[in-house]
């Protein structure tokens, strides 16, 4: 593989994801923002055939 190849790199699109779903993050405090990411995250945990889609998008062979 390249050595930077995010288009490849599954986390990369669950961190633009995360980024798109918060809407203003200047608003907040940090530890709002600290509660407000970890529940995003929790959310894109819980939703399996969203990560599949990410993983799916690298078009890398899951093994």
């Amino acid at each position: 593989m390249p050595p930077y190849a995010p288009e490849l790199n599954p986390v990369e699109s669950v961190w633009a994801h995360l980024k798109r779903s918060l809407a203003n993050p200047a608003k907040h405090a940090i530890d709002q923002l600290m509660t407000l990411i970890k529940t995003r995250l929790k959310r894109v945990q819980r939703r399996p055939a969203l990560l599949n889609g990410l993983l799916a998008g690298t078009h890398l062979p899951l093994w």
